[in-house]
Parts: C-alpha cells; structure tokens; sequence
C-alpha cells in the first residue's frame, strides 16, 4: 500500500487574502453590470412616475379622479416591479427570466394567501371606482355609518360622519354590503307625524297642514307637501306629513325644524289641539244593573240589542242600596 502524502500546509491569512481577491475581482466584473442595473432602474422610476401621472391627468379630465389615482398607483408599481427584474437579469446574466417569472409564480401562491385580504380590497376598489355607485361628495350610509365620502381608495372608502370624525371601511365591506346613497337625486321625501284631538275634525286639519307646509321656504313645490291619515292612536289622531326638499343632509335637517314651527303655529293660529298623552281609569266596571241603558257602548263591550249579561248584586250592595234611599 503506497503511503499518501498530504498537501502542504498553507497559512490561513493567505488562503482569506486569496478568497478576498477572487470575491473582489468578480464585482470590479460585475461593477458595470450593478450600475447599468441601477441606472436602469432610476431611470424607469422616472419613467413611471411621469406615465402615472398621465393616466391619473388623463381620469382626471373625465372625472374620474379616484379611479386614476388607484390606476396611476398600480401603473407605476407594475413599471417599478418590472424594471427591477429586469436589472436582475442585467446584473446577473446568468439567470434567465423564464426562472425568475417561474419562481415568482410559485411564490404568488403564498403571496396570494398572506395578502388575500389587500388584493379583496383592491379589486373591490377597482370595481367600486369602475361602476361608480357613488361619487366623492356624496352621502351615504353604510351598515351603522353615515357621512359624506372623502375619499375612494385602492384598501377604503373614507367617510367622513355628520359631527366631523372620519370612518375608514375596506372596500370589500362597501361591495359586499347594502349602500344606501342619500344624495344619489337632487332631491328626496322626508316625512313627520302628527297627533290631533279626537275632536278635531281629520280632513280640516290636513288642509291646514299642508297649507302651512307649502309656505315654508325650501319645500319642493312638485311634488307638493301631502298630509295623510295615518293612525288611531290612543289619545291623538295621527297625520302623517311628507314633503320634498334638497337631499343634502344639512339641507334636509334645517327645513324639517321649520316645517316643524310652521305646523305648531298654523295648529295654534287654526285652533287645533295637539293633545298630551292620556290615561282613563275606570274607578268600577260599569257592569251592574244600575248603570243604566246597557244596548249603549261601554267601556268592555260595544252598543248592541244584546249586551252581557249584568253581575248580579251582592247582600252587601243590597243593603248599601237601601240605607242610601231612607237616607
């Protein structure tokens, strides 16, 4: 067996000093691949900006700004992400893009899961901007929140509430859920209740409702202001007043208090009761012989030929009646 003979010992300093040449020697190589990378970049930086910003002017002229400016957004993203696998490949010749675009897709799958949330929200931003169910400016109620819209963005809507607070819902919530667009028309029906005395007569008092109403500045004259019968309540007649006016809310809001002061005084100025709440009791229940003519309507039974039969009288009442005729 022939014996083996080991390699030289080499000094340690002298093998890192060696491995620090090669490493520096193959980026001086690389060096002008690292900056043509980078400048490639800058360069298609700029070029995405200026292409963003013309697709967001472009939206802009059609009114359409928050579709341009999530479209301008994805645009430029799209140029940036592009351009940085493309200097990949400057720098490293030797990857081929057919496996950058290969690892990519087997990566989206996980991005896909870690970011379904984003991408929900972004294409319901997308669709939201697309169909336009409402606009900037309008006012809407979504689930429990009511305001005017700020802003449309790729991830929320922003609200902005009637008493100046800011509510931010994903988008995917707003294209999922029932919007109801108050400012949608010019104008819109608002409607208030009113109680009247049994002994007022219905008919007069709407004519004198309505009347009242189509004097106040701000009401819609077509369609005009109506009072209709609305209810047999317990101690008040309910009409039920409607009218017209500006679907802005600050608008809606202000003509309702004085559409409000225009009925309280026009029931004041025409005699009209506008009853408080009331109560009757009945101290016994009117279901003795001596009540009187019981075919009358009472308190339990309506008028009649045949009316309940009357609860016979006790000793005790018999007696009572008798010490009260001989005094």
């Amino acid at each position: 067996m022939q014996s083996v003979t080991p390699p030289p010992a080499r000094n340690p300093i002298d093998l890192i000093t060696a491995k620090l040449h090669v490493a520096s020697n193959d980026f001086f190589l690389q060096l002008p691949n690292i900056v043509g990378g980078i400048v490639f970049v800058i360069i298609a930086w700029f070029a995405g900006k200026l292409i963003a910003n013309g697709v967001r002017r472009a939206f802009h002229h059609k009114g359409l700004v928050d579709l341009g400016g999530v479209l301008a957004s994805l645009t430029f993203g799209l140029i940036v992400a592009a351009a940085v696998l493309i200097a990949c490949v400057i720098v490293f010749p030797s990857v081929k893009p057919a496996t950058i675009i290969s690892s990519l897709g087997i990566g989206s799958v996980a991005i896909g899961f870690a970011f379904k949330d984003i991408l929900q929200n972004l294409l319901a931003g997308i669709l939201l901007l697309i169909n336009r169910p409402y606009r900037r400016g309008d006012q809407i109620v979504v689930k429990d929140f009511e305001g005017t819209v700020e802003h449309i963005q790729s991830r929320a809507t922003l609200i902005k509430t009637y008493d100046g607070r800011r509510v931010i819902i994903p988008n995917s919530d707003v294209y999922t859920s029932p919007v109801m667009v108050n400012t949608a028309f010019p104008v819109r029906r608002d409607q208030f209740d009113i109680g009247i005395g049994y002994g007022d007569k219905p008919d007069r008092a709407m004519t004198v409702f309505a009347e009242a109403i189509a004097k106040v500045d701000g009401v819609e004259a077509d369609p005009a202001p109506e009072v209709l019968p609305w209810g047999l309540d317990a101690s008040s007649v309910t009409l039920r007043a409607r009218w017209w006016s500006d679907s802005k809310r600050t608008n809606l809001v202000h003509l309702r208090a004085r559409v409000i002061l225009a009925i309280w005084q026009a029931a004041a100025d025409n005699g009209i009761d506008l009853p408080f709440p009331t109560q009757q009791i009945l101290f016994h229940d009117q279901t003795e012989e001596t009540d009187g003519d019981r075919t009358r309507q009472r308190e339990g039974w309506p008028a009649g030929a045949n009316p309940p039969r009357a609860r016979p009288v006790g000793r005790a009442d018999t007696a009572d009646r008798t010490a009260d005729e001989h005094g």
